[in-house]
């Protein structure tokens, strides 16, 4: 296992990589914070895409075209990724809560 903290100045490009090479797999979203507890905000369904809007400041997570989950002002992305492939990237953000996409 190897964490990879993106930097807000390359996630933009980071995320526009990614989602050309996403694996064909299902992600659970999860949403923790104090204030929420922690919610399942999708489950079971394939990654299309994430991309950074550095003009809104929001990461976009488009769900095979059913629904997007925005994340507004990220804080910080942390990747976690090893030998087999992409584990999950966790994004904080402006509210304090964490977004954590894990491929199934």
């Amino acid at each position: 296992m190897a964490l990879e903290k993106i930097a807000k100045q390359d996630l933009k490009q980071f995320f526009d990589n990614l989602s050309r090479v996403l694996p064909a797999e299902t992600v659970e979203v999860e949403v923790a914070g104090l204030d929420i507890g922690d919610q399942t905000a999708a489950e079971g369904i394939f990654l299309d895409g994430i991309s950074y809007d550095d003009a809104n400041d929001e990461v976009i997570v488009d769900l095979s075209g059913v629904a997007e989950h925005t994340i507004a002002g990220p804080q910080e992305v942390w990747v976690d990724q090893d030998d087999d492939g992409l584990k999950s990237i966790e994004i904080s953000c402006k509210e304090g809560h964490r977004h954590i996409i894990t491929f199934k």
